[in-house]
């Protein structure tokens, strides 16, 4: 089994598909004139400006979830794994991949909120409602559906898990079928709450992990503030192949960086793009905003975080190609967590890993949570009219036991899935943003256009041009009386 899915990885993940990642993410850039610059200030006004409705989330809420799906354990042991075997300048590839894949996320993002729908009295979407709607072809929306219900449902959340083990155990000598079972247990009290208690619990957890982490890694680079300049140049000398070190690891920094960053931040997967369908927003372009915003918090802030760390107490191991080690400084350390928890020991001696295990917890557990938001609106999608909680249950016993296998199982199965699940998933909607970018592209040039008047932005699909957006034309309109936009006058013709 094992071998079999390093196999389909080495298909998923070959050169083309990584360089084909940052050129959808360049190309994106520049057709929205590099919209995550431009409107850099608007992205954080918009996180705090959205209220939840009974059908939705608001927007704060919505990025949330999101965040809780990219803030996980890839920002800790991603970031290690990406050192290990692309040397410190993958580092600047997570940095590139999270750059110009913020446009990817407001493209799938905005998308979604176009397309998405009211079912049993809620908002849903992402990339099965869109390719259906915005294609046309409703047998790549159930493929990207059923690819998503496995990697979301089986694939994906071992990984999560068993990095809480592996923490688990190391600091606190916890069995990890104990750690497994707690994690279940709570996994299920929030799960079997429905999509507002995952809200409410995302909006909670997230802020305080994400802010918590960060403030650590902060008073570690400030006693260490010397070494800065030094790790800055290694970084970016590596990235290119200039390290008398690290220079011969090129290829394998720009794989491993690109990687680890997509796996991190989710920006082209289509993950960020189900919570988005559900904000109560008045404008697509709103809330795909909002959602960029989130990739620079999970890679440019939290992933920098654990690389900032590493890299300046010099806790790493970098292997060759050949299997060599160009850097050792952590003799007979697994890769993961353990590179944070010895570089804040060297700070906090006996306290990196008991935090790094804490964080690590409240950052895979939430992360899960999203995994089965995720994999619960495709459900929805595939039972449109069929609506059946009997596959709702199934959906939930089935991710819950896939977590308790992944915490007690060995770590680089877990990963290997892991990353077949998510180069399926992004092989999939990479193929639709791009052929469906210009409603996203269209939405964005009408959302700049009525700021540019003085509006709060109100979407109407029907003068864009812009087909199939059914919520938007009926139900949006109908139903909000404070924000009926008037229908398009229709004339006659000569």
């Amino acid at each position: 089994m094992e071998a079999f899915v390093t196999s389909l990885n080495g298909i998923l993940w070959s050169n083309p598909v990584i360089y084909g990642l940052l050129a959808v993410g360049l190309i994106f850039s520049i057709l929205t004139r590099f919209l995550q610059v431009r409107h850099f200030k608007e992205m954080i006004t918009l996180m705090f400006s959205g209220k939840s409705s009974d059908a939705g989330v608001s927007s704060f809420q919505a990025m949330s979830i999101a965040l809780s799906g990219r803030v996980g354990t890839g920002n800790i042991a991603g970031v290690a794994s990406a050192i290990f075997y692309g040397g410190p300048g993958a580092v600047f590839w997570m940095w590139a991949i999270a750059f110009i894949g913020a446009a990817s996320a407001f493209v799938e993002s905005t998308l979604a909120q176009i397309y998405k729908t009211k079912q049993d009295g809620q908002y849903r979407g992402g990339p099965a409602y869109y390719i259906e709607k915005g294609m046309g072809v409703k047998w790549f929306a159930v493929l990207f559906a059923i690819a998503a219900l496995i990697a979301m449902a089986i694939l994906m959340p071992g990984v999560q898990s068993n990095a809480i083990a592996g923490g688990m155990t190391n600091a606190f000598n916890m069995s990890p079928a104990v750690t497994g079972l707690i994690i279940v247990l709570l996994l299920a009290f929030i799960i079997f709450g429905g999509v507002k208690r995952i809200a409410n619990a995302a909006q909670i957890i997230v802020p305080f992990m994400a802010l918590g982490y960060i403030l650590l890694a902060l008073i570690i680079v400030v006693i260490n503030i010397t070494e800065l300049p030094a790790v800055l140049s290694l970084i970016f000398r590596s990235a290119f192949g200039a390290d008398q070190v690290f220079g011969g690891l090129l290829g394998m920094a720009i794989s491993w960086g690109v990687k680890r960053g997509v796996y991190s931040n989710e920006a082209g997967q289509g993950t960020g793009a189900h919570p988005a369908a559900a904000a109560e927003v008045s404008h697509p372009a709103k809330q795909g905003l909002v959602q960029a915003f989130s990739v620079y918090v999970d890679t440019l802030l939290v992933c920098s975080a654990t690389a900032f760390m590493i890299l300046m107490t010099g806790m790493y191991n970098t292997q060759a190609e050949d299997g060599s080690f160009l850097a050792q400084n952590l003799p007979a350390q697994e890769i993961g967590p353990g590179f944070t928890q010895a570089a804040i020991d060297t700070v906090f001696p006996g306290f990196g890993s008991g935090f790094v295990a804490v964080a690590l917890f409240f950052f895979a557990f939430t992360t899960i949570m999203a995994y089965y938001y995720i994999a619960e609106t495709n459900i929805f999608y595939l039972m449109r009219g069929r609506t059946s909680m009997t596959a709702i249950n199934i959906l939930r016993i089935v991710l819950l036991l896939t977590t308790f296998y992944g915490a007690t199982n060995e770590s680089t199965l877990a990963w290997a899935f892991g990353d077949a699940g998510l180069g399926i998933m992004v092989w999939l909607n990479v193929i639709a943003i791009v052929i469906l970018a210009k409603p996203a592209l269209l939405a964005l040039k009408d959302y700049e256009a009525q700021k540019k008047q003085g509006k709060d932005p109100v979407f109407d699909p029907r003068p864009l041009g812009i087909k199939n957006a059914d919520f938007w034309e009926n139900e949006y309109n109908q139903n909000d009386g404070d924000l009926n936009i008037p229908p398009v006058q229709k004339t006659s013709g000569p």
